[in-house]
């Protein structure tokens, strides 16, 4: 998420919203739900549920200029293989990158606008 945010200058490429708020139980049916890993998901304009490599893969073409050159790279590898590469990352980030204790910071009033309850 704050990556997103950092990246997304105008802030009209995405919204947040979390995976247990009104506005993703609203919008996703438990049935779509069911299964859904503990990670990144993207609901795309279309409707269209995307998770993990996915998700990055999405959120990299959205924001554009270099970020959508890695997004056509990375596509070409295996969704298997991305996804294996992604959950490696997800077991082993507190090891690479530490633990943060400000996970949920207080979020400034001029990006409050782009969360959904």
């Amino acid at each position: 998420m704050k990556f997103v945010l950092r990246h997304d200058r105008s802030g009209q490429a995405f919204r947040f919203a979390p995976l247990q708020g009104e506005t993703f139980l609203g919008r996703v049916g438990s049935e779509r739900r069911a299964g859904l890993p503990d990670s990144v998901v993207v609901l795309t304009r279309d409707g269209e549920l995307l998770a993990r490599s996915a998700a990055f893969l999405h959120i990299f073409r959205r924001l554009g200029g270099g970020w959508r050159v890695l997004a056509a790279v990375l596509s070409v590898v295996p969704r298997r293989l991305r996804d294996f590469v992604y959950d490696f990352v997800a077991r082993i980030r507190y090891r690479v990158f530490g633990k943060r204790e400000d996970l949920c910071p207080i979020v400034p009033a001029e990006l409050r606008a782009r969360f959904d309850p």
